[in-house]
């Protein structure tokens, strides 16, 4: 990745460009999306609406899930809201980069931000660290994801019934394989390593729970575990 300083223009271009390889990651991921969307009570336009608004699929699939089951709304809020926790972490990493920026531009890539974009945007902080347009590349790499993602999930719901048992494939592990790509790279710091270690033992630890809580407890303590040790080490304590 070419560390020299772009103009705005190339910088979005750039950051276009390196997401490439997560879109492709998650090509199969919102094509399931939108085949379970056509499948479920959901009305076509609100599957693209959810992908349009919440742009998160992790949480899509779970609120998928939670509407199927006839679940109340503040619950498929709560759940919802608990899954996207990481992004605190992400943030936090990611603060000196838009600390500056107006708050209309904070709010805005606040919104694009996912995993694959914050695997993108960190890397590139980490190899040009003085690069004075990042906030474009983190809005290249964040429009990039949110286009291909929005394009997939309405081929999704456009094919979807005509590929009924597409989500049996197997496709799914595309997915799991851009997170080993996004999650390994991070662990080099001691709040993602530390985070990692402690939402992974928990989850196995907990996996008994009912409804799938024990997941859920378990990323509460890896972020707040991950949050704790960062403000640790800004303070000079760990």
């Amino acid at each position: 990745m070419n560390t020299k300083l772009d103009s705005p223009r190339d910088a979005v271009l750039r950051g276009m460009r390196d997401t490439l390889p997560m879109i492709v990651g998650a090509v199969p991921f919102g094509l399931i999306y939108g085949t379970l969307v056509a499948q479920s009570p959901l009305a076509f336009w609100q599957g693209q609406a959810m992908s349009a608004s919440v742009f998160a699929g992790s949480a899509q699939f779970i609120a998928l899930g939670l509407v199927a089951s006839h679940t109340g709304l503040l619950v498929i809020w709560l759940t919802t809201f608990v899954v996207n926790l990481r992004h605190m972490l992400y943030a936090a990493t990611l603060l000196p980069v838009v600390a500056a920026l107006p708050w209309r531009w904070r709010l805005a890539l606040g919104f694009l931000l996912t995993d694959e974009t914050f695997a993108v945007v960190a890397e590139r902080r980490r190899l040009a660290p003085d690069d004075r347009e990042l906030p474009w590349y983190f809005l290249g790499s964040g429009v990039a994801m949110y286009v291909s993602w929005n394009s997939v999930t309405l081929l999704g719901l456009l094919f979807g019934s005509a590929f009924p048992q597409l989500q049996s494939l197997g496709l799914e592990y595309a997915i799991v394989v851009t997170f080993v790509a996004i999650v390994v790279p991070q662990l080099n710091r001691v709040p993602h390593l530390a985070a990692a270690l402690a939402a992974g033992a928990l989850a196995w630890l907990w996996q008994d729970m009912p409804y799938k809580l024990g997941l859920l407890a378990s990323v509460i303590v890896g972020v707040g575990v991950g949050l704790a040790l960062t403000r640790l080490r800004k303070r000079g304590v760990a």
